[in-house]
């Protein structure tokens, strides 16, 4: 499984996921076991100081299961993302209370009903968007895995209503059979119509 992420991180890069740019000095990795996005958010942002020339940033990788040391990464394990406890830890480690970019490869247990699952995903997307006011920054980035189907409109949705720009990639990596797809949203903007507190 390991190598399979790999192979869509390796993909997002391809097909321009670093769009948010080397502005971005801080990442939060949902759902980040085995560790291999957080591998990838490590480089980008020269996490581990490897590039004296770049500014060093912050990786921060949450996740129910017990995730191995990645050198520049801090991990939150286990931690459940829809427990507001982990909200307040995560606020608590991010330099400054904030994220430039939310990464999501959560997905809850499979249970073989196709319809239950994907509920069951879009609720836990939802559950993370529902954290962004209070960790990602301004025109951060937020990216989310989720299977197509019925209730994808409700994420895009909220995206849309959140973020300047919202699109949906299919990394080269995912099989073609396969409903796996994510969202990108780009420039967020907090929920229109929002008070501003």
């Amino acid at each position: 499984m390991a190598g399979y992420l790999k192979l869509v991180c390796a993909s997002f890069q391809r097909q321009g996921f670093h769009t948010a740019g080397s502005r971005c000095k801080n990442r939060t990795d949902c759902g980040a076991a085995p560790g291999a996005w957080s591998q990838v958010a490590v480089q980008k942002v020269n996490a581990a100081g490897t590039d004296p020339s770049s500014p060093v940033g912050f990786v921060l990788g949450v996740d129910l299961l017990h995730i191995f040391p990645v050198e520049g990464a801090t991990f939150l394990c286990p931690a459940d993302v829809t427990d507001p406890r982990t909200s307040q830890r995560i606020l608590e480690v991010l330099p400054g209370g904030r994220a430039d970019v939310i990464l999501s490869d959560m997905a809850p247990n499979a249970t073989g009903f196709r319809d239950l699952d994907h509920d069951r995903l879009i609720s836990l997307c939802l559950t993370l968007l529902s954290m962004t006011p209070d960790i990602l920054q301004p025109r951060g980035t937020f990216l989310c895995k989720t299977w197509a189907g019925s209730q994808s409109h409700r994420l895009q949705r909220r995206l849309t209503e959140e973020f300047q720009n919202v699109r949906i990639i299919k990394p080269e990596a995912s099989r073609k059979e396969s409903s796996e797809v994510y969202f990108l949203a780009t420039q967020y903007q907090g929920r229109k119509g929002a008070v501003k507190q």
